[in-house]
């Protein structure tokens, strides 16, 4: 597409919004002084209720000639309807099943919604517990955005009543077959496998739909679920073959979202002798990629020397300096025993490494939009292990003691000669170096989480063997351990002082649940790190106390214990924080529509993907973003600073890092300004993982 032809459609764009601004500056309905374009009910397929049975209701909209209201997917512009509920007690309504829209075109710009009359159903339950003879009324508040020439924003109250019956209640008359009509035009899923592949310039869809005569096709067009992936305006090339159905289409303005599967609904036009019918069916197509020998040896070698720089980063550390106590402590030992050290270190660090990743690939595989650290996300994980910090610092200080004195906390676990210390050691190390991300890690990450189990699980645990292998070598290689310092009575000084590098980290991750859940959660975690450490001194005073008196202190330490995990799931309960808070400072919160909306003005931006609980991500914005020269570089610039702050769980921060081949924070995005249409369309600059003031200002002066 020419450069004149990309710059009409975002003039366009630009004019669209200007009409919605002006639209929108009045008081919701009230900006719009003559009659409503569009008249609203609610209607009902059902003449009555029956209790714990679903029904469908549906928004019927009726619109005045030549205006249109929007889909789901509004296109270039545009809100699709939504509607405030007020339900009786026990009600539950499903969110709209929308029905295939049309294309709405207003000079280069493409719109999906409907015109004349729309039914949009929703689903209603009803509980169990309604009482046959009384009635009940479902109400709420539509609002919706009706566009001819000009926007307008509607709204209106919307209610309906029925009657309570205790048998199957009848058809309504009017409402059934609207709401039969409109569930009809819903997409039913594909029956067919659908891929894509994408160039700088197409997108090009590929739907296994094999057996389909082509002549009997007269047109084929696919609707995205979400906007920027492809050119909404654009022409679709579709063609018909043994193979199935083949559309290709313009590459939208927002190219990394063609990273992730692309949602949408593809309708066919078919042909027949009693006239033309339409099919739509809901697909998603998934990236067309094929693991080639080379791109996996390229990933396990990224992930092996990201494991390794694994060992360097701030969350790793507190960990590995008991595990160093531990390999001094042996190195006065056999040959034979300090082997065995370092492989149950090995072994526990390997075997972490594929439970997290198992579990992260499974739960993938079931649509869930996560990533490398989606554990902590979750405030209780990061409470829980607060507590297993603080009682391993407790234990270094002399508190109390686990064992044969501390070659590693979880020595009690061993077999012979401390072995399962090592190995839980290892374990924790692996669970410890999920808050960071080391260079060359996000690749491999990345592709990892994109490929079948077995290869994501081997790139897995070649990130896992490079965080064990300094361990490893320094047992397996016998001349090296000349370079380790001789066990001496120093050791006991050293080991108080390493208690505090965990007690930091646990101060660090209570910090982190503030930014995830409140002070509620913090009140919580503190409380139970109360009940740790009492449950610690009693341990360590039961030990010499007489039979009947150890046995009570043994019982009350564990008592404490249950009663501090107890306090952990109200870290669960406790209210989010605010999203506009977590933005912080001068950055804007992130979302894909503000995004686009800055890039369409010709504004750079700046996405700063980040979370609490990544070590990497507080170290870079502490030494390099917040710095005065980085924000001098940016109001220079005019640069636009967005915050995607992914501490909780956010399905749509996951997809756009899986849009740039990662999955986990941190992840930095300069775009350039969108001064022509073929700017707005260039991937954005992907700046390092680890980042440092002169690298931003430099990507900064380039724009």
């Amino acid at each position: 597409m020419g450069t004149m032809g990309r710059m009409s459609r975002l003039l366009a764009i630009a004019l669209l919004a200007i009409c919605l601004m002006a639209a929108s500056a009045g008081d919701g309905a009230a900006a719009w002084s003559g009659s409503p374009r569009v008249t609203v009910e609610l209607v009902s397929e059902r003449d009555a209720v029956a209790p714990g049975k679903t029904f469908w209701i549906g928004l019927r909209q009726t619109i005045a000639p030549g205006w249109h209201t929007y889909w789901s997917n509004p296109g270039d512009s545009g809100e699709p309807p939504q509607i405030d509920w007020t339900l009786p007690a026990g009600f539950t309504a499903s969110d709209i099943s929308w029905p295939n829209p049309e294309r709405i075109r207003l000079g280069p710009a493409m719109s999906y919604g409907y015109s004349n009359e729309v039914v949009l159903p929703i689903q209603l339950t009803a509980p169990a517990n309604l009482v046959p003879g009384t009635r009940v009324t479902v109400a709420g508040r539509a609002s919706w955005l009706v566009c001819e020439k000009e926007c307008i924003p509607e709204e209106a109250p919307v209610s309906l009543s029925l009657p309570v019956v205790a048998g199957e209640p009848g058809l309504h008359p009017t409402g059934a077959p609207l709401i039969a009509r409109a569930r009809q035009a819903v997409p039913s899923p594909s029956p067919w496998p659908a891929t894509f592949t994408a160039t700088p310039e197409t997108v090009t869809f590929a739907v296994a739909a094999r057996g389909l005569v082509q002549d009997r096709l007269s047109e084929v067009w696919f609707y995205p679920a979400r906007w920027g992936a492809i050119d909404h305006a654009a022409a679709q090339q579709a063609r018909v073959d043994a193979r199935g159905i083949t559309v290709e289409v313009a590459r939208g303005q927002l190219p990394e979202a063609t990273a992730a599967p692309i949602e949408g609904v593809l309708v066919l036009t078919e042909r027949l002798d009693g006239g033309v019918v339409r099919q739509a069916f809901a697909l998603r197509a998934a990236p067309a990629a094929a693991t080639s020998g080379l791109a996996l040896l390229r990933s396990v070698a990224l992930a092996l020397a990201g494991g390794i720089l694994l060992n360097l980063m701030p969350c790793v550390l507190p960990v590995l300096s008991v595990k160093a106590l531990g390999l001094i402590q042996h190195s006065a030992g056999s040959a034979r025993a300090m082997r065995r050290h370092g492989l149950a270190y090995s072994a526990g660090v390997l075997g972490s490494f594929a439970v997290v990743a198992g579990t992260l690939l499974a739960l993938r595989a079931g649509g869930e939009r996560i990533g490398w650290g989606f554990q902590l996300q979750s405030p209780l994980v990061v409470t829980l292990l607060a507590y297993l910090l603080f009682a391993m610092a407790l234990a270094l200080s002399g508190v109390f003691v686990i064992g044969a004195r501390l070659a590693g906390v979880g020595q009690s676990l061993a077999a012979r000669s401390g072995y399962g210390g090592s190995f839980f050691t290892g374990a924790l190390a692996a669970v410890a170096a999920t808050p960071c991300t080391a260079p060359f890690m996000g690749a491999a990450v990345g592709f990892a989480v994109t490929q079948p189990w077995t290869t994501g699980l081997l790139v897995f645990e070649a990130l896992g063997l490079g965080l064990a292998l300094p361990y490893l070598l320094l047992t397996l290689i016998p001349t090296w351990r000349r370079f380790l310092p001789r066990p001496g009575a120093w050791m006991k000084r050293l080991e108080e002082l390493l208690a505090f590098p965990l007690y930091a980290s646990v101060a660090w991750l209570v910090w982190v649940l503030s930014q995830q859940a409140g002070p509620t959660a913090v009140a919580a975690a503190l409380g139970g790190l109360v009940l740790i450490g009492l449950a610690a001194w009693l341990f360590r005073i039961s030990r010499h106390a007489r039979a009947t008196w150890r046995g009570a202190g043994l019982t009350a330490v564990a008592a404490l214990v249950v009663g501090a995990v107890a306090l952990g799931p109200l870290a669960g309960t406790a209210p989010a924080r605010d999203p506009a808070q977590a933005a912080g400072g001068r950055a804007e919160t992130f979302s894909p529509r503000r995004l686009a909306e800055l890039r369409a003005q010709g504004r750079p931006v700046f996405v700063n993907v980040t979370a609490a609980w990544c070590i990497t991500c507080l170290v870079n914005e502490r030494v390099a973003l917040r710095s005065d020269a980085v924000t001098e570089a940016f109001a220079r610039k005019g640069v636009v600073v967005l915050k995607a702050d992914w501490t909780s769980r956010d399905a749509g921060i996951a997809e756009m890092l899986g849009s740039f081949g990662r999955s986990g924070v941190p992840l930095y995005l300069l775009y350039a300004p969108a001064l022509s249409g073929r700017v707005a369309a260039s991937a954005p600059a992907v700046l390092p993982q680890i980042l440092t003031e002169g690298a931003v200002i430099d990507a900064v002066n380039r724009i």
